[in-house]
């Protein structure tokens, strides 16, 4: 038996999957409304993904891919590049991440409905493949970049906590935008809310933590 031709089946689908998968959840979401707006038969679904748990989990790993793929991270060399410049990049690099999915049509609502707005806290093999997958590797950079900048015998809670304050903050501006709008002055908020001034912002915040005002005062200057 011929198996079917890839003529960009495989993407319809994903995409017609992300929206489902965001607007309903993973457990409402059906295989019939999914190769409805693909246009699509069951059978493609099924060759290219197997069953529905297969394909909610490609479809996570397709918005963490376009987002990656958009905006990558450099290859730094830690022996050239300072660790407090290589902590700035990474902050700008996220905050960027975050808004090229915040601009694609269902990929944010279905990381927040994975990540922040399931029913029950226990986590899904959808989940533990993202973290492990994606979130990890990142995280590890960031710990990487964190310690050096602390003191050898920083306890590791301290480190994990400091890498989720860098997260924490960026996501903040994420999740949180509809009421920053609302708090803050709108002249205000198109001058001094744009993700390269919040991505530097949190920088401060976070060398501040560290307490390397030092640098702060220099990138303040480095701006001018």
């Amino acid at each position: 038996m011929s198996q079917p031709r890839d003529d960009g089946t495989r993407d319809r689908i994903l995409n017609a999957a992300g929206a489902v998968f965001a607007d309903h959840g993973f457990e409402k979401a059906t295989i019939r409304e999914i190769v409805t707006r693909a246009e699509v038969n069951l059978a493609a679904v099924n060759y290219h993904f197997g069953d529905k748990e297969r394909l909610y989990r490609a479809t996570i790993r397709y918005a963490h891919e376009l987002a990656s793929g958009e905006v990558p991270f450099p290859e730094w060399h830690p022996e050239s590049t300072p660790p407090e410049i290589r902590l700035r990049e990474f902050i700008h690099i996220t905050m960027q991440r975050m808004m090229v999915i915040q601009r694609l049509p269902w990929h944010s609502r279905l990381m927040m409905r994975e990540t922040m707005m399931r029913e029950t806290t226990v986590p899904t093999e959808a989940c533990r493949e993202m973290a492990e997958e994606y979130i990890r590797p990142h995280f590890q950079v960031l710990q990487e970049i964190l310690s050096e900048m602390l003191p050898p015998d920083t306890p590791p809670q301290r480190l994990y906590q400091l890498a989720f304050s860098v997260i924490g903050q960026c996501l903040f501006y994420k999740v949180s935008c509809p009421v920053v709008e609302i708090l803050v002055p709108p002249g205000e908020l198109k001058e001094h809310y744009t993700p390269p001034k919040l991505a530097d912002h949190i920088a401060d915040v976070m060398l501040a933590a560290l307490g390397r005002q030092d640098l702060i005062a220099a990138s303040e200057e480095a701006q001018t």
